[in-house]
C-alpha cells in the first residue's frame, strides 16, 4: 500500500448521502480510474505517471477502503450509477474512464449508461463478460493471498510489490474488499449476461489491455469486449499478469496517453 504524496489531495465527497474517499492529482483532462476488487492500494506509480498528462481522480469504490458502504447496493450497476453521480458532484460533463479488473466491469457498465460523458474508455483485464474459454478465477474459493499472487505474472513479481509477509493493514483491506465484492458479484460471479449486448451501443473509442499471463480474467474476455464494442482495440502486454497496472505502470501509462492522443 502506498501513501498519497503531498501533491495529491485526499478528501471525502458526498454522493447520494454516502461519503466516498477521493484521491486527486495532476492537471489536464479529467481521468477517473476505478480499482480492482481487492481495493485501492493508495496512490500508485501508474497514477503518478498519468498525472503528468491528466487530472487524475481515484476513488475508493463505495464499500471499499475508506468509502462508506451503501447497504442497498447489490450489483456492479449500482456502483456504476454512483460513479456517474460522483462525476456529477464534481461538475464534470466529460472524462476519460479507466477501469482495472472489477473496476473495468463497473467502467463498462458506466459506458452503457452514458456514452457522451466518456471521451475515451480504457478497460484493463476487465471482468463483466462470461468467458467462452476458461473461467474467471473465483477469489471466494482461495486464501486471499493466493488470489493476489495469481494476479501477477509469477510469485517473484508479487513479492517485489507486496513482500512475502503481508502486513495486517493490507490483509484487513483485502478482507473488507472481498466481503463487498461478494455482495455485488456472487451470482453470477463477475459477469453480467446483459452487458455484452448493451456494448454494441457504445461508440466510445476504447482501449482494451490484457496481460499475457492473466490467470484471473481470461484473454477470451478481452477478445469478446473487442468484438462487442464498435470502436475498440486490444493490446496484450507481454510478461504481465492480471495486475498490469502494478507490474507494468510505465507501459500501461504510455498506452493510455497514446490512446487519448490518437483519438483526438
Amino acid at each position: 500500500m502506498t501513501i498519497a504524496p503531498s501533491n495529491v489531495t485526499d478528501r471525502i465527497v458526498d454522493v447520494a448521502g454516502s461519503g466516498i474517499r477521493l484521491l486527486e492529482g495532476g492537471s489536464g483532462q479529467p481521468l477517473l480510474l476505478l480499482h480492482h476488487s481487492t481495493g485501492s492500494a493508495g496512490w500508485l506509480p501508474l497514477y503518478e505517471r498519468l498525472a503528468e498528462s491528466f487530472s487524475v481522480m481515484v476513488p475508493d469504490l463505495p464499500g471499499y477502503g475508506q468509502s462508506m458502504r451503501p447497504a442497498w447496493a447489490r450489483e456492479p450497476r449500482d456502483l456504476a450509477i454512483l460513479m456517474h453521480q460522483l462525476l456529477d458532484s464534481q461538475g464534470l460533463d466529460q472524462a476519460v474512464l479507466v477501469g482495472s479488473g472489477f473496476g473495468g466491469f463497473i467502467a463498462a457498465e458506466m459506458a452503457t449508461m452514458n456514452q457522451q460523458r466518456l471521451s475515451r474508455l480504457v478497460l484493463i483485464g476487465a471482468a463483466g463478460i462470461r468467458p467462452n474459454e476458461g473461467e474467471i478465477l473465483d477469489q471466494m474459493m482461495l486464501p486471499h493471498v493466493d488470489y493476489l499472487k495469481a494476479g501477477f505474472s509469477d510469485d517473484d513479481s508479487f513479492e517485489r510489490h507486496f513482500s512475502a509477509e503481508v502486513s495486517p493493514e493490507v490483509a484487513e483491506l483485502w478482507d473488507f474488499s472481498r466481503e463487498m465484492t461478494a455482495r455485488l458479484t456472487w451470482k453470477p460471479y463477475m459477469f453480467n449476461l446483459r452487458l455484452v449486448h448493451l456494448l454494441a451501443g457504445v461508440p466510445t473509442p476504447t482501449l482494451l489491455v490484457w496481460g499475457e499471463h492473466d490467470r484471473v480474467i481470461p484473454l477470451d474476455c478481452g477478445r469478446q469486449y473487442e468484438n462487442a464494442l464498435p470502436n475498440a482495440r486490444l493490446e496484450v502486454l507481454q510478461g504481465a499478469g492480471h495486475a498490469v497496472d502494478i507490474e507494468q505502470p510505465e507501459a500501461l501509462a504510455r498506452l493510455i496517453v497514446s490512446h487519448t492522443e490518437v483519438a483526438e
